[in-house]
């Protein structure tokens, strides 16, 4: 492994690792509910939604948009700072389009999580179509003082994919809004799913090249799973939906790390739906068993991020 950024027991650029080299102490995410919806399920592109999504599949019991946020807050770091010793938090708008509203609302939020002494920056969640001038100008002010990564959905590069999960949104469009957020001084995070319908092994592995030429910083990768209620758990009833084995996912995110640049951090390698709705697949895995499962495979490989990259690539990515 030829690159400081690289951490030695992961094998890869760990978000943490990047916060710790940022803040010089242990930074935690703290998830709230800031009371958003989306534009597609609002009316504006959609009512369904996308067919995999239901935000009790990713979201703390007791995140909700009707408890004040001051109160959100209170309880996230409270737990952070029990179970990892966390000293400063980032507030992390996640609940659908947390850049879908007026931009009074959003200024109100986003001010009112800085407002705590305890508070490094913000994390927002968003989707391409939901990036108006004016939120994006908020973000470039408050980056200008306090840290802020933005956080874009784009789940497949595959156009057909993403109209057979009705995402409402195109490839081109998402290039667009990177295009548009990129240089404004903040993180950019970019979302991806592994194991849609259709999408082939060497077809994941090709968003490794797309992502390494686009602006974004990090990275969150998890497994397509279904929960009860949405089309995807109906479409796996029919058996439409053929959920991969832990071991085909495994496989493929190390192949995918180690076609990705070292320069981006990677914040997340798989999900976690509660077992109360999680209707496949059900591997039935505790978070730091599914995380290690990645890390011992790239030990195993005796691999790294950006292994398989030339290496003028691998040290142009590394600066």
């Amino acid at each position: 492994m030829d690159t400081n950024l690289i951490h030695p027991e992961l094998r890869f650029n760990s978000y943490g690792s990047h916060l710790r080299r940022r803040f010089g102490l242990r930074v935690s995410k703290v998830n709230v509910d800031g009371g958003f919806t989306c534009p597609n399920r609002d009316g504006v592109k959609g009512t369904g939604g996308c067919i995999y999504c239901d935000n009790r599949s990713f979201s703390p019991d007791g995140i909700r948009g009707s408890i004040p946020l001051e109160e959100q807050m209170a309880a996230g770091m409270a737990y952070h700072r029990q179970r990892l010793g966390s000293e400063k938090f980032i507030i992390y708008f996640q609940k659908y389009s947390n850049t879908y509203g007026p931009v009074g609302k959003l200024r109100d939020l986003y001010y009112r999580a800085l407002a705590h002494p305890d508070v490094v920056g913000i994390s927002v969640g968003t989707r391409p179509d939901c990036l108006g001038e004016g939120a994006l100008a908020l973000l470039e002010e408050i980056a200008r003082d306090r840290y802020v990564c933005l956080e874009l959905g784009l789940q497949s590069m595959d156009d057909r994919i993403l109209a057979r999960i009705n995402r409402g949104h195109s490839f081109a469009e998402y290039r667009l809004a990177l295009e548009r957020a990129a240089g404004r001084g903040f993180e950019i995070c970019a979302h991806l799913i592994r194991g849609f319908p259709g999408e082939s092994r060497e077809d994941f592995l090709k968003t490794a090249d797309v992502i390494a030429s686009l602006p974004v910083d990090s990275l969150k990768i998890h497994q397509l799973h279904a929960v009860a209620g949405t089309p995807l758990a109906d479409m796996y009833v029919r058996g439409e939906f053929v959920p991969l084995e832990h071991r085909e996912y495994v496989a493929s995110v190390c192949d995918f790390l180690e076609l990705l640049p070292p320069r981006i951090t990677i914040q997340r390698l798989y999900g976690s739906a509660p077992l109360s709705i999680r209707v496949a697949p059900r591997w039935n895995l505790k978070n730091n068993r599914m995380w290690y499962s990645i890390v011992h495979e790239l030990a195993r490989r005796g691999s790294w991020q950006g292994r398989r990259l030339s290496g003028e690539i691998a040290a142009r990515a590394c600066v």
